[in-house]
Order: structure tokens, then C-alpha cells, then sequence
């Protein structure tokens, strides 16, 4: 029996046309979570809608560059004439663009930052004051590189590094309150981005394989049940933890 510990909440969860996000989006809606899905990628949001729908769960897809902060309002904005209220906010949108250091323009900079960090923290602005009205919670996602170096991602690194400090600065910020804020950090993970990563030309493989798990990777579904756990009220005693979910890659 799946359990319900979503049961008349709504969550917002980016990135839901593919991988975690995706995953995500379905394991809350299956513990009963309304869920208010973003992303870019329309055809795989009504993927993820009609998962859910099919599971007998509810959902809404609105799309939205998170890079934005008026479109961050909007979204949040559209959620609440949506669903009347906001519980959970699970900021999951990303992308990992391998590119070595000459090859990163100014633009490519900001565009990486904003994809991987100037959404999670528009979205954390936007949305704080309707779950301080629900003592709601926020789950980031960071990453293996949230807290190590990783050969040919300069960006990735300095902006899911940035995921691990938005963190833990509002975990600070909003302690007297009664909203969590929490990261998970998941490894290697088998979704649909695997399959687009390219490598700069001459790249060292070693230097690249320095961040794979002895154990293998994760699936979404796996990232997912991670995250439900720690947006769900069973998790009631942790604020300011970065779960690391990699596999035992960073045990040792």
C-alpha cells in the first residue's frame, strides 16, 4: 500500500518533464501530493501528467525559464490560483554541460548559473512567503558536485556549490520559523541526460571517471524516494542537512 504522507499538500517541483524531476513529480502524486510541475520541455510535462494522471493522482504543468524571476512569480503565482495553497517546493531543474575552461563564454556563465542556481533561489524568494502560511518546506537539489571538483565543469560546480550555501543561508535565515529547508545530492544517475553528455575535445577520461561510484549509478525513482522522504513531515526534525545520495562515492 503506497503510503500518503502528501495527503492534501500541493508541491512544486521544476524540472518535471524528465529524470528526478519527473520521478519526483510521481512518487509525491502518488503519496497524494497536488502536484504543480515546471519545465521547458512541453512534450515531456505532459509525459509526466499523463504518468500521473494514469496513477490516479493529480497534476498540473505550467512551463517556465526559472531563470527568471518575474516567470519565477508567475509560476508561483499560477500554482496558488491553481491549488490555493503551497506546501513543498522541490527545486530539481538543471543541466550538466561538460566544457572545458577556454570554452566558456560569458554568456555560457550566466546561462549555466541561471539553469543550475538563479532558479532554485528565484523559486526559494518567490515562494517562502506561502510556506511560511503552510509550515511548508524546501528540498534543493545539488549534486555530487555540490561538494567536490569535477574535471570540465567549471560552471556546474561553482553553481551546485551555490545550491549547498542558498541552503544552508536560509536554513539560518528562516530558523525561528516554522519552514524547512533542505538539499539532496544525488551521484551518477541513469536519465535521460546520460544519453546527451558529450566531452570536450581532448578531454582526459581519467580526470572524468574521478567522479564515478564503485557502486554504479542510481535510478530517478531511487533520487526520488530521497527526496519524498525529506519534504515529507516524517522528516520533521531535519533543516539545514545536505543529504548526500551518491552511492557511498563520498563514504570515504
Amino acid at each position: 500500500m503506497t503510503m500518503q504522507r502528501f495527503q492534501d499538500k500541493v508541491a512544486l517541483i521544476t524540472g518535471a518533464s524528465s529524470g528526478i524531476g519527473a520521478a519526483s513529480a510521481q512518487r509525491l502524486a502518488a503519496e497524494g501530493a497536488r502536484v504543480f510541475g515546471l519545465g521547458r520541455d512541453g512534450d515531456g510535462l505532459a509525459a509526466t501528467a499523463q504518468a500521473i494522471d494514469a496513477a490516479g493522482g493529480t497534476a498540473t504543468m505550467h512551463s517556465a525559464d526559472i531563470g527568471k524571476s518575474s516567470e519565477c512569480q508567475a509560476a508561483v503565482a499560477a500554482c496558488l490560483e491553481r491549488y490555493g495553497q503551497l506546501d513543498v517546493l522541490v527545486n530539481c531543474a538543471g543541466g550538466h554541460v561538460f566544457r572545458a575552461l577556454h570554452e566558456i563564454t560569458e554568456e555560457l556563465w550566466l546561462q549555466d548559473l541561471a539553469v543550475n542556481l538563479g532558479g532554485a533561489f528565484f523559486l526559494c524568494q518567490a515562494a517562502m512567503p506561502e510556506l511560511r502560511k503552510t509550515g511548508g518546506n524546501i528540498v534543493n537539489i545539488g549534486s555530487l558536485a555540490s561538494v567536490e571538483g569535477q574535471a570540465y565543469s567549471a560552471t556546474y560546480c561553482s553553481a551546485k556549490h551555490g545550491v549547498l550555501g542558498l541552503t544552508r543561508a536560509l536554513a539560518v535565515e528562516f530558523l525561528n520559523t516554522n519552514v524547512r529547508v533542505n538539499a539532496v545530492c544525488p551521484g551518477g544517475t541513469n536519465t535521460p541526460q546520460i544519453g546527451k553528455v558529450g566531452m570536450p575535445d581532448g578531454a582526459d577520461f581519467d580526470l572524468i571517471m574521478r567522479t564515478a561510484g564503485a557502486r554504479g549509478m542510481s535510478e530517478a525513482e531511487d533520487i526520488a524516494a530521497v527526496i519524498a522522504f525529506v519534504a515529507s513531515d516524517e522528516a520533521r526534525a531535519v533543516h539545514g542537512a545536505v543529504y548526500m545520495a551518491d552511492q557511498g562515492k563520498t563514504a570515504g
